[in-house]
C-alpha cells in the first residue's frame, strides 16, 4: 500500500525538501518531472502548487500534502468544502526561515493612508511594486518584510498569519493503515523542526560541582545525569538553543565542567 503525497511547488519547494531530509527521507524533485523520487516505497510524491494542494486533497486525487493556511482557508471559503480536509500537524517553516508567514496590508512609506478602508483587486505577479502608481495599497504575503522595505512600503495591518500544514484526505485519514502512514509521518517532520536551531551538550562534572552547573543551564526539559564509573564524577547531558553555546561554554569550564561536546541534532520527539 502507499499514499499519494503533494509536495508544494514553487517557494516551498526547496525548504520541504530541506525539512524532509532532515526528518530521514531523501527526496529528489527534478526539473523536468512533476513525481518527486523518494526514499520510502510506501509513499508516492506529486509536486503541486501551493494554491492548488487543497482542492486535489479534498477531491481524493491526494491522500495528503503540504500548504499554506491561508489556501486551505481560500479553499474552504471558495468550494464550501472545507470537511473533506483534515489538519493532521502545524509545520511552522517557510521560504526563507521557521516561522510563520503574515498577509499584510501595505502602502507607500509616505501614504497618508492609516487603516484598511479599500476596495480589493485581484493581483497578479509581483504586487509589492504595484503601489503607488497602480493601488493605493497592497496585500502582500511577507516572512521578513525585508522586500516590503525595499520597495518602500510600510505595513498597515495584518490580515492573517498563516503556516505550513500537513493537511489529509478524511476518508483516506480514516483508513487505518494510510493514517497511521500520515501520523508516523506529521511526527518525523515536526520532530525535525523541533530540533532546528537547538543543539546538544554533554559534559562531566564533579558531584561537588554539579549544582553550580546545574544553574547555569538552561533545558528542554531537566539535564539528564549519569552516573560515571568514578563516582566522584557524573556525566550531564542536555539540549539547549544553539545561540547560546558559545556564551555559555566559557561558563561551564569556569564552573569546572570538563569534556564539554557539543553536537548536533535532526530530530526532537517531544
Amino acid at each position: 500500500m502507499t499514499i499519494k503525497l503533494g509536495i508544494p511547488k514553487g517557494s516551498l519547494q526547496e525548504a520541504t525538501v530541506q525539512l524532509f531530509a532532515r526528518a530521514g527521507f531523501d527526496l529528489y524533485v527534478s526539473t523536468r518531472s512533476y513525481f518527486p523520487v523518494i526514499d520510502d516505497p510506501e509513499i508516492g510524491c506529486l509536486l503541486i502548487r501551493a494554491q492548488e494542494m487543497a482542492r486535489y486533497v479534498a477531491d481524493g486525487v491526494l491522500d495528503a500534502g503540504l500548504t499554506g493556511q491561508d489556501w486551505i482557508a481560500e479553499h474552504a471559503h471558495s468550494s464550501g468544502r472545507g470537511d473533506s480536509i483534515v489538519s493532521v500537524a502545524d509545520l511552522i517553516y517557510a521560504k526563507q526561515s521557521f516561522g510563520k508567514v503574515r498577509w499584510v496590508l501595505a502602502v507607500p512609506e509616505d501614504s497618508p493612508f492609516q487603516c484598511a478602508e479599500v476596495a480589493v483587486e485581484f493581483s497578479w505577479g509581483a504586487t509589492e511594486v504595484k503601489a503607488p502608481v497602480l493601488a493605493d495599497a497592497i496585500v502582500e504575503a511577507t516572512e521578513t518584510g525585508s522586500t516590503l522595505r525595499a520597495n518602500r512600503l510600510r505595513i498597515i495591518d495584518t490580515v492573517m498569519e498563516s503556516n505550513t500544514q500537513l493537511i489529509a484526505n478524511r476518508r483516506a485519514f480514516d483508513d487505518p493503515w494510510k493514517r497511521t502512514k500520515i501520523d508516523n509521518l506529521a511526527l518525523l517532520l515536526r520532530a525535525a523542526i523541533e530540533a532546528h536551531g537547538r543543539v546538544g551538550l554533554m559534559m562531566n562534572v564533579r558531584r561537588e560541582d554539579l549544582a553550580g552547573v546545574l544553574e547555569i543551564l538552561p533545558a528542554l526539559q531537566r539535564p539528564t545525569i549519569s552516573p560515571l564509573s568514578d563516582e566522584r564524577w557524573v556525566a550531564v547531558n542536555t539540549i539547549i538553543e544553539e545561540r547560546t553555546v558559545r556564551d555559555l561554554i566559557p561558563k561551564l569550564k569556569a564552573a569546572r565542567a570538563q569534556g564539554i561536546v557539543e553536537y548536533p541534532l535532526n530530530k526532537i520527539v517531544m
